[in-house]
């Protein structure tokens, strides 16, 4: 039996403010407010909210048979959480239908997975911390920045605990193989893989309200028609996409909502079944491995990481962001860290691009690469001058070393301990309500013995 994966990213571009080389040293302060509020709230309002109360009436009329995913970088919660806490409350709402899965991703929807394997642990860590605050479940499937993949990340990936790994079907990694079966990392067999369908994902996306595009106008039972159309043998079809793209990218004039709303009784007719990524990594073998030795990810047509590490200033900045890198992590610091997570996050490198792209590319206040890689670099010197103060340069390595290993070692503790608690309070648990259930059958026993006992006669 067929089954539909329907996956959306949010997340918020955190807006970085025009910072002179002057500003080094004197303003430590990097963000554009006004613009991060007036941008959060017109995609909450026109995209985030219309899309997220389809969904709920989605799953509300089928009975729980339509389900859906979802995955949250931090910082995009975090906007969510000043501007348009709404948002957030309807996931809960999502969440409790029992029909949402939410999925683990880096915090900073950054590029850790390229440059240090130890921040790209802490990032993964610290949002799927968030995510157990808000929807109190832990997540086991990982949905990288962008799709992000190889095989080495998949080894980070399964090492970390995760029963499945999101990416892209790309052609050149695919070749003659079919996006819709379940493989399994080439270096770590027990994650499993789930990949993109490109063309299926895009033309919602990126093609739905293009007049000018062949399939246009695309309805919902000649798209479910084309899934029921596929081999037999090829059950899983995953629909990949950020939510903004409802609302967005298509416009709601272009009536998005009610063809996606009209999906889930059109698969019905054809046998078709929706499942979150968990359930398929649960319920379905893998036909093998996939061999991924080169970087890929969802954007351009090139499926790789050229958009964000493509060019010399792109690579020069992103070097120098990461040789900090173990730096950051010791430094305990609340406003060092959340500055860290914004200046990780991958807008930051692509606004830097200079390739050509079928998909536009707002750079902001930003008028060509070169203006956003002086901009980025001028708030990288000083935040770097910062961490430098807080640990100089003169710090050797061995020493470094030491403290990091002694960080992680009291972060070791402190989880087994965390563990043990939890195992204690459970077992408190078992026993408060044993010595009850006791308390309960002697009371019972009693009022029994009493019922029983004859009356004193007079």
């Amino acid at each position: 039996m067929k089954t539909i994966c329907l996956y959306f990213e949010i997340h918020q571009i955190i807006h970085l403010k025009r910072y002179r080389f002057f500003d080094i040293g004197t303003d430590h302060y990097y963000y554009d407010d006004y613009e991060n509020e007036r941008s959060i709230s017109d995609i909450a309002e026109r995209s985030y909210m219309p899309a997220l109360n389809t969904l709920l009436q989605m799953i509300k009329e089928n009975d729980r048979y339509f389900k859906v995913a979802f995955s949250l970088s931090g910082v995009g919660i975090e906007q969510l959480e000043m501007h348009a806490p709404q948002v957030l409350d309807k996931l809960q709402e999502l969440n409790d239908t029992g029909c949402v899965e939410f999925l683990a991703e880096p915090y900073s929807h950054g590029l850790s997975s390229l440059a240090n394997e130890e921040t790209f642990v802490a990032d993964v860590k610290k949002q799927c911390g968030k995510i157990e605050e808000y929807f109190g479940k832990k997540p086991t499937v990982l949905r990288n920045s962008s799709l992000i993949y190889s095989d080495d990340i998949g080894g980070q990936v399964a090492a970390m605990g995760f029963t499945g790994m999101l990416t892209e079907g790309a052609k050149h990694v695919l070749g003659w193989k079919s996006s819709h079966y379940v493989y399994n990392c080439n270096i770590a067999p027990s994650l499993k893989l789930l990949l993109r369908d490109v063309e299926l994902s895009d033309d919602i996306s990126l093609r739905f309200s293009n007049t000018d595009w062949p399939g246009y106008p695309l309805f919902a039972d000649t798209y479910v028609n084309r899934i029921a159309s596929l081999p037999q043998e090829e059950q899983v079809i995953n629909i990949f996409m950020e939510l903004s793209a409802l609302g967005i990218a298509q416009p709601l004039s272009s009536n998005i909502l009610e063809f996606l709303r009209a999906i889930p009784g059109c698969a019905r007719e054809k046998g078709i079944t929706f499942s979150t990524p968990t359930e398929i990594c649960k319920m379905t073998k893998s036909v093998g491995n996939l061999d991924v030795p080169d970087t890929l990810s969802w954007v351009d047509e090139e499926r790789d990481v050229s958009c964000w590490l493509g060019n010399a200033m792109q690579r020069e900045a992103f070097n120098k962001l990461y040789s900090i890198a173990d730096r950051v992590r010791i430094a305990r610091d609340p406003r060092v860290n959340q500055d860290w997570d914004y200046l990780q996050a991958s807008n930051n490198f692509r606004f830097m691009t200079t390739k050509p792209s079928n998909v536009g590319l707002d750079r902001g206040i930003y008028s060509d690469p070169f203006d956003a890689f002086t901009n980025y670099m001028n708030i990288l010197g000083d935040f770097i001058n910062r961490v430098n103060s807080l640990y100089p340069e003169e710090i050797d390595n061995e020493e470094l070393n030491s403290l990091l290993t002694t960080i992680k070692n009291q972060g070791d503790e402190i989880e087994m301990k965390d563990k043990e608690i939890s195992r204690l309070k459970t077992k408190l648990a078992k026993m408060e309500a044993a010595e009850i259930k006791v308390k309960s059958e002697k009371k019972a026993t009693v009022r029994k013995a009493a019922a029983k006992k004859p009356a004193v006669k007079k």
